[in-house]
């Protein structure tokens, strides 16, 4: 499969789940900001490996418009930018049939910030690192380590370089699109289409909670700052980006000041800048810093921040490392169960001369096979 960029948002880049294990040479991780909905994006394109670490496209408040060149799948989460297929309205959370030269139009995100483009095989760019996420400051990654911008080709793993069952996945696929296979989260399934936050109620305004483990430097705060973290809200600020979600709201006040020796940052690491101002460290965050830090957001509630538009609210909930686990387990949990489900979807569509097509492809995606060493 096959798709051009018509035209294009001030922010669209490739990626996957990051760039980890190198760190100590100052290489940061970056990834998807929201993790869970490009995971669900994957799922929802028929990228059923276990992982969800397929490389897709991440659209910042704007889409733009994109030309499919051939036949395939495709599936979009996160912020809805209102999409539209030939000038049809299409939904979100589902997966989607084009045809080659059809085009697809993403528009201003209507609700959230992020929207996550995934496509069935995932798109073909070069591993960098063990990652294919777009590094915008080392120039690494992604399509040659910058965004997208209008004229870009892209192509899609399945398509330029197939599988050991290449061929008879294909035909597999092929398959479910003359079926017209799909599988929809309706709405009775709103609980797996984002991840598990907490809320605040102000009013008639929901308000994203974020939990948020003790920080390495929590002891450099009083009693009475952590409880002004925990009941105060915070503002987005028009200065956030894919490095830290910068807050503005109730003076953060520290002990003896503000700065540390430099020690490791990780995502969602708050730091408590020397305005007394806190930030929330997001995909593209640095590998050291100099500010004390408060907490840390549990990572499935990085993915309610992420998608945070300037000027909008979020609160602070402080939690244990015990209830943290769990919050993450089950959001692994919720996952896990939709790609059991769309395995069995996939096998019900598959026609029965392809069950020996479908066993082979099932197994390559359970053994989690690396495509890059094929």
């Amino acid at each position: 499969m096959e798709l051009e960029i018509l035209s294009v948002g001030p922010m669209a880049t490739i990626q996957d789940l990051g760039r980890h294990g190198f760190g100590s040479r100052g290489y940061r991780v970056c990834g998807a900001c929201d993790k869970y909905a490009m995971r669900l994006a994957n799922l929802l394109a028929w990228n059923l490996e276990e992982d969800g670490n397929r490389p897709v496209v991440e659209f910042t408040l704007f889409g733009g418009r994109i030309r499919f060149w051939e036949d395939g799948l495709i599936a979009l989460t996160g912020a809805d930018m209102e999409p539209a297929l030939d000038g049809k309205p299409i939904p979100m959370y589902r997966t989607i049939s084009v045809s080659s030269g059809q085009v697809l139009e993403l528009k201003t995100a209507k609700s959230g910030l992020r929207t996550y483009l995934a496509v069935n095989g995932g798109m073909d760019v070069p591993m960098v690192m063990g990652s294919c996420s777009t590094d915008l400051v080392c120039g690494i990654g992604g399509l040659n380590g910058r965004a997208l911008k209008a004229g870009d080709r892209l192509k899609t793993f399945f398509a330029s370089q197939p599988w050991r069952d290449g061929k008879q996945a294909l035909r597999l696929f092929d398959s479910l699109l003359k079926k017209n296979a799909e599988f929809i989260l309706t709405e009775n399934l709103f609980w797996v289409k984002n991840a598990s936050f907490r809320y605040r109620c102000m009013g008639q305004e929901l308000i994203p909670v974020l939990r948020s483990v003790p920080g390495p430097q929590e002891d450099a705060f009083s009693g009475e700052t952590l409880d002004v973290l925990r009941r105060s809200i915070y503002h987005v600020g028009k200065d956030s980006d894919r490095m830290a979600c910068r807050l503005s709201g109730p003076l953060l006040e520290a002990k003896d000041g503000y700065d540390i020796v430099s020690d490791g940052i990780v995502e969602g690491s708050v730091q408590v800048s020397a305005n007394g101002q806190p930030m929330v460290m997001l995909a593209d965050h640095q590998t050291t810093g100099g500010y004390a830090k408060i907490g840390t957001v549990i990572s499935p509630d990085i993915s309610a921040i992420a998608q945070r538009k300037p000027g909008e609210p979020i609160g602070f909930s402080l939690i244990s490392p015990k209830e943290a686990n769990e919050a993450c387990r089950l959001e692994e949990k919720k996952l896990r169960w939709l790609r059991e489900k769309l395995l069995v979807h996939l096998k019900r569509h598959a026609a029965h001369s392809d069950a020996e097509i479908f066993r082979n492809v099932k197994r390559r995606m359970e053994n989690d096979f690396n495509r890059f060493e094929l």
